[in-house]
């Protein structure tokens, strides 16, 4: 394929891929029978067995990459989220985590002597400002724990990131942290046997968020991301938490409230401001 089209391809389909976990997870939670814990490990599992198979058919042992620690970041991340959904809507999820993940990094970057100031300051201060906003007591603000729990979520997966960034080939990493994942998600399981349900529309719906909205869709992100760069591949994920309140709006019948757009343009415009002046 002409490097002209596959790079813009690739790219939008991770980014689909990416707001279909928050998609199927909520609609999965909301109005199916599955329990979150049942969500987390199916989804794990199913993301484990599609990148092993990815990974054998190039030759390559499924647990070669990865780490324990990394994995134990990822079923961090994992189970968070789902428990998350139970009470947020898709945009609100979506738009908590990726700013957690982003500011998670930031917070990183400063702990271990970067510097920060002028635009990226403001930027950081702005995309603060946003989540508060987002979190202030009100009709329109979301649960507290459940937003707790996907700030959690962020947090996890910056530090996934973060320990990801000397692991070497990404689908090799993934694919072992994946599979790592499974005695965590065995764990879940016989921790809440009692109270757990599945019905197959929500196994199907789990199913399709651990292989193609998250295995396969690591796997695109991964192909694309050499080719991108580091200012755009950053900002292009802007558009996650855009794409997926619009899903959540047209699928889910979501509403989409002015304080969702006032945090939302605050978080994004914020970080934006930051990424575009660190590169």
């Amino acid at each position: 394929m002409n490097p002209a089209l596959r790079i813009p391809l690739l790219t939008t389909l991770a980014m689909l891929a990416f707001a279909g976990n928050s998609l199927l997870c909520r609609l999965a939670l909301r109005d199916t029978g599955i329990d979150a814990a049942s969500f987390t490990a199916i989804r794990l599992g199913s993301g484990a067995l599609i990148l092993a198979a990815i990974l054998m058919s190039r030759g390559k042992r499924p647990t070669a990459g990865g780490s324990w620690p990394m994995a134990a970041m990822l079923f961090a991340y994992a189970v968070c989220f789902s428990f998350a959904y139970r009470y947020l809507t898709a945009a609100t999820g979506a738009l908590l985590l990726f700013g957690a993940v982003q500011l998670t990094m930031m917070g990183y970057g400063l702990w271990t002597g970067e510097r920060i100031g002028g635009v990226r300051l403001a930027g950081l201060v702005l995309a603060l400002g946003g989540l508060v906003w987002l979190l202030l007591p009100g009709l329109a603000a979301p649960p507290i724990l459940a937003a707790a729990l996907m700030l959690a979520a962020g947090a996890a997966w910056g530090v996934y990131s973060l320990l990801g960034k000397g692991a070497g080939d990404p689908t090799a990493a993934t694919g072992g942290n994946f599979l790592r994942t499974l005695p965590f998600a065995a764990a879940l399981m016989l921790a809440t046997a009692t109270a757990g349900t599945v019905d197959h529309a929500g196994a199907l719906y789990a199913v399709l968020s651990g292989a193609v909205t998250s295995g396969l869709g690591y796997v695109l992100w991964y192909a694309a991301l050499p080719m991108l760069r580091a200012t755009t591949a950053a900002t292009v994920q802007l558009c996650v938490p855009a794409i997926a309140a619009l899903g959540g709006a047209m699928l889910l019948a979501e509403p989409v409230t002015a304080r969702l757009l006032v945090a939302s343009v605050a978080v994004l415009g914020g970080i934006a401001l930051t990424i575009y002046r660190k590169n």
